[in-house]
């Protein structure tokens, strides 16, 4: 069973509690490398992406506990060992492993990291960041080895920026000898988080949430407790559902404060959104109100990650849109998708152009990534008669049960 059926034609009603966030754990995960001893990692959402994360640590030679959304690692029987190809083919956050690892044991080899398709996403950044950082670098057709005695602290002028590669440079940093400065930096939440639980761990940097990274390389790190926030993007996907379904809805402990440009963008195109002490309270919009630019761009901007799913909202809508992409260059493969469910979108160069649809009709459609999965489904939510988005694995990756929470919105789907 790897699809949803969707009955559409609902509006939604009724409260979900917001998962932990994805982007923020698996970086975090990666980072309990840096430490000897157990972590304890709560919130942590149970996707398919951790579970590879976990499996990864595991391989390695780490313990691996799971509780419900805690999670225990003890790196004390680290063993260095190989991580399975598999799970590093899919799943793009690997990566970071490499800057854990390599300040952790001096030498890591590891097949190039995979994950969704939407754009090239080269790790040249993060590899030529790591050579100025002193670590000799092999590459072949399908991975790479390093090494390093010591990472040395640099300065690392990024060429434009990239949430990955402020990660893993933060990894390879916090026990680097000397200081490393990363500018710009990413400035996204999940960044932040990161950071905080280095430095509740006893790591020395400064500027977290800005873009400009200093770090003061330590000795050593210890084992902490941290909790993961809530997931913003999740979050963001039932907002959008509502958005195309119509209804009311209460999303448990979404991060209100790192959604602005989302909230913003959901009120221009008619939703009403009230931030409340413990969540936001959603009520679907007008699908006759006005429908303007969503322009994508790098934290506090709209998140390319939510682009999807409010092209799904435009193409409900009575009037004209237009959504431009500037992260990512394939990130517009749901739009022959969404044209089988009766929307009208031309795509020119990085800009998408919505027409006018009003209705939209149950197709068979196939998810190609994962928030565009997500997507099909918030669409589907909207649309007349019966939809089936297959390629479900993509959408596991990033939600713990979408159908379940969807479910408790008042939504009529099921697995398939």
């Amino acid at each position: 069973m790897d699809a949803i059926r969707i009955y559409g034609g609902k509006c939604l009603d009724g409260q979900t509690a917001i998962q932990g966030s994805k982007n923020a754990s698996l970086p975090i995960l990666a980072a309990t490398l840096l430490i000897d001893g157990t972590c304890e990692i709560e919130n942590c959402p149970d996707i398919s992406d951790v579970y590879h994360m976990l499996r990864l640590l595991e391989s390695l030679g780490c313990g691996v506990v799971r509780e419900a959304a805690l999670v225990r690692v003890n790196t004390r029987s680290f063993s260095g060992c190989d991580m399975p190809a598999d799970s590093v083919g899919v799943m793009r956050s690997s990566v970071m492993l490499a800057g854990a690892l390599l300040a952790k044991t001096g030498r890591i080899c590891m097949k190039y990291p995979g994950g969704c398709v939407i754009g090239a996403r080269p790790i040249d950044l993060h590899l030529r960041s790591l050579r100025l950082m002193g670590a000799s670098i092999e590459e072949s057709e399908t991975g790479f080895c390093a090494e390093a005695a010591r990472l040395k602290g640099a300065v690392l002028h990024l060429p434009f920026i990239s949430v990955g590669a402020t990660e893993n440079l933060l990894l390879a940093s916090v026990l680097a000898d000397g200081v490393t400065v990363i500018e710009p930096a990413a400035r996204e939440p999940e960044i932040r988080a990161l950071c905080g639980f280095l430095q509740c761990a006893g790591a020395r940097i400064e500027g977290a949430g800005t873009g400009r990274l200093v770090i003061h390389g330590v000795d050593r790190l210890r084992p902490v407790r941290y909790r993961v926030p809530a997931d913003r993007i999740v979050a963001g996907t039932y907002l959008s559902a509502c958005m195309c379904a119509g209804g009311r809805i209460f999303l448990k402990d979404a991060p209100a404060d790192q959604m602005e440009s989302v909230i913003n963008c959901a009120e221009r195109m008619g939703a009403a959104v009230s931030r409340e002490a413990d969540g936001i309270l959603v009520t679907g919009r007008d699908h006759e109100s006005v429908c303007d630019v969503v322009t994508t761009g790098c934290y506090p901007e709209f998140p390319t990650d939510m682009q999807s799913l409010f092209m799904a909202a435009m193409a409900l809508s009575g009037r004209a849109g237009r959504i431009e992409e500037t992260v990512f260059e394939n990130r517009f493969r749901i739009v022959s998708e969404l044209c089988k469910m009766g929307a009208d979108i031309t795509v020119q160069g990085n800009v998408a152009h919505v027409s006018p649809a009003g209705r939209l009709h149950g197709a068979i459609v196939r998810a190609q990534e994962l928030r565009g999965g997500a997507a099909l489904v918030a669409a589907a939510l909207a649309a007349d008669g019966t939809s089936i988005v297959t390629n479900r694995h993509y959408i596991d990756r990033g939600y713990e049960d979408i159908v379940l929470n969807l479910r408790a919105l008042g939504a009529d789907l099921e697995l398939a």
